[in-house]
């Protein structure tokens, strides 16, 4: 077990200043708490196995979160924001051990209104939809942890999902409107940041502020019908991805194209997948299924499974077996089994990779739209070998015009953005002066 907090800090002092406040420190609940979903990268499981928290808080309001900064700072103790722990780039894992903030007893839903929603971050998302199903709005995009993942969770940790073949990535501006967070100063502060200063602190691990609420916008909510394609050849499954992205006037949700055998992975569904077939699972409103079909014959699909929304509610989604649960199902019949994250922007590209690595690197695609434009996306799981291998693979990608964001990495800029945010750097500078927050993970303020 690694702690990098300094060893002469009274944690029993601490405790009792945040008397009144749920803490944890019975030490399998504490591991149990300092871990996500790393594990699906080798390189990041020999890095970040060890790594653990000193003490867990569970906060209930925006008060008990005041009073956990005032502490860290007071102590300079390293503190770790964490949702549901769905992530898997070691997100929410503390680097220097120190206070992991739970926030899942923070799941206050403040009110829902027609396109527009305000909610505490430990709400969890399908809870949410639940609700806000009820009167006739969902969310716009979910990942694959739909089940468990918090709303918090999604936007320090996610970039997009289920939904973003209509409304992009989080990070696209009006994907989320407001945030209240706190500081991490002598004297913590509640900042509201709205309209585009909510990209300070979206997508940012929590290295640069606490969020204690949220305002998010919705989308209409359809009936979504379930539907599984299956194909002869992987890349007119790919090009019937393609159409069915680019057909406007059909409503979707969900665009994820499989190439043989990663279908075999998924035992669920084995009924509806046949040997050696490609196949397409879909998510498509119930008022467009008539002209749907069509667009199925034309390419030469064949329907194996089709649920209507009430029925597709219950009981497993097809969702569960997308984006990153691909390679979830994937590693729980080979643990050997890893993944990439890849723009493509072209079918093109996905046909050269596809017979380029052939059975090294299988092809899964996530149709989405980016900066007006739908493309293709790829979540391809990748035997491994060795890390040397994998980076050869990574680089040859690049090369070539695609481009990854590394799920190998948990160094925030290394992984999707490339860049340092200027912006996030210095509103860190600004409200996390001692760099208390998630340290280790933002490269900007190791590097200023």
């Amino acid at each position: 077990m690694t702690s990098t907090t300094p060893k002469l800090v009274d944690w029993d002092a601490i405790a009792s200043e945040l008397a009144g406040i749920e803490i944890i420190r019975e030490s399998s609940q504490i591991t149990k708490l300092s871990l996500d979903y790393y594990h699906f990268s080798p390189v990041l499981q020999q890095t970040l196995c060890d790594k653990r928290a000193d003490l867990v808080v569970r906060p209930t309001n925006e008060a008990e979160v005041l009073r956990v900064a005032a502490v860290c700072v007071k102590y300079q103790v390293p503190l770790t924001v964490r949702g549901a722990g769905t992530g898997n780039y070691g997100q929410c894992i503390p680097l220097s051990g120190g206070i992991i903030l739970d926030t899942t007893r923070m799941h206050g839903i403040r009110w829902i209104k027609p396109g527009l929603a305000c909610v505490e971050p430990g709400v969890k998302l399908s809870a949410f939809d639940k609700q806000a199903r009820e009167m006739g709005w969902e969310l716009r995009m979910v990942p694959s942890t739909y089940r468990t993942a918090t709303i918090g969770g999604f936007i320090g940790g996610g970039s997009g999902g289920i939904g973003s073949i209509t409304y992009g990535q989080l990070r696209d501006r009006g994907n989320l409107h407001a945030v209240r967070v706190v500081t991490l100063e002598d004297e913590p502060r509640v900042l509201e940041l709205r309209g585009d200063e909510v990209q300070k602190v979206n997508h940012a691990y929590g290295t640069n502020g606490i969020i204690t609420e949220l305002e998010i916008p919705l989308a209409p909510a359809y009936a979504w019908a379930e539907i599984i394609v299956v194909f002869d050849d992987f890349m007119t499954a790919a090009r019937f991805g393609e159409a069915l992205a680019h057909s406007d006037g059909l409503m979707k949700k969900l665009i994820s194209i499989h190439a043989w055998p990663i279908p075999s992975y998924f035992t669920a569904l084995k009924n509806y997948l046949p040997e050696n077939k490609h196949c397409a699972l879909l998510m498509i409103a119930e008022s467009c299924l008539e002209p749907f079909q069509d667009l199925v014959r034309e390419n030469g699909g064949q329907v194996t499974y089709q649920k209507p929304a009430q029925e597709a509610s219950k009981g497993t989604s097809l969702v569960e077996f997308t984006w990153n649960h691909t390679t979830l199902h994937a590693r729980s019949a080979d643990p050997s089994l890893t993944y990439l994250q890849t723009f493509f922007f072209t079918l093109e590209r996905v046909e050269h990779f596809y017979h380029h690595f052939g059975d090294e690197v299988l092809m899964h695609l996530e149709f989405l739209r980016t900066n007006g434009q739908v493309i293709p996306g790829g979540l391809q799981v990748v035997r491994y070998t060795t890390e040397e291998r994998l980076n050869e693979i990574i680089h040859y990608h690049e090369e070539k015009g695609a481009f990854i964001a590394n799920p190998h990495t948990y160094i925030l800029e290394d992984g999707g953005m490339k860049t340092v945010n200027v912006e996030q750097l210095k509103f860190k500078e600004q409200i996390d002066p001692y760099g208390l927050l998630n340290p280790g993970k933002m490269r900007a303020w190791l590097e200023r």
